[in-house]
């Protein structure tokens, strides 16, 4: 698990490699992740927009920016989360992503709340011990 706190908005990330969904032999590797966004604060919260920085193994970055999260732009109280799940195909067996959801509170104002750093590590990875 990986998280990151941003005014009072927790961000929990849960990676698992979906060996169903790749096929290495192709150079084809693919994660699920899931996300689960708490309002720790005590105004209410509402997820705009999403920006994701998504970088394979040879350091190749791919920008993906969007209105909400599957489809929705959930409210969230004080006291309550939002879970979804989601998955990123890569044609490495390893990379890392990270980034952050344009927040507006209720009261209009706007942040980034930040998406902490996650590894994406398949069985497939090459491991180097130096």
């Amino acid at each position: 698990m990986y998280v990151a706190v941003t005014r009072n908005i927790q961000i929990s990330v849960f990676p698992d490699y979906a060996a169903d969904r790749s096929d290495p032999e192709a150079g084809q590797y693919v994660w699920t992740y899931t996300v689960e966004i708490a309002n720790m604060g005590d105004i209410t919260v509402q997820l705009m927009a999403r920006h994701w920085r998504i970088t394979d193994a040879h350091g190749v970055m791919q920008e993906v920016r969007g209105p909400g999260v599957v489809g929705a732009q959930p409210i969230i109280p004080p006291g309550e989360s939002f879970r979804y799940t989601s998955a990123c195909p890569l044609p490495t067996p390893s990379g890392i992503m990270m980034g952050s959801y344009r927040m507006v509170s209720e009261d209009g104002r706007a942040f980034d709340a930040e998406i902490p750093a996650f590894s994406l590590d398949s069985p497939h990875m090459k491991r180097v011990v130096n």
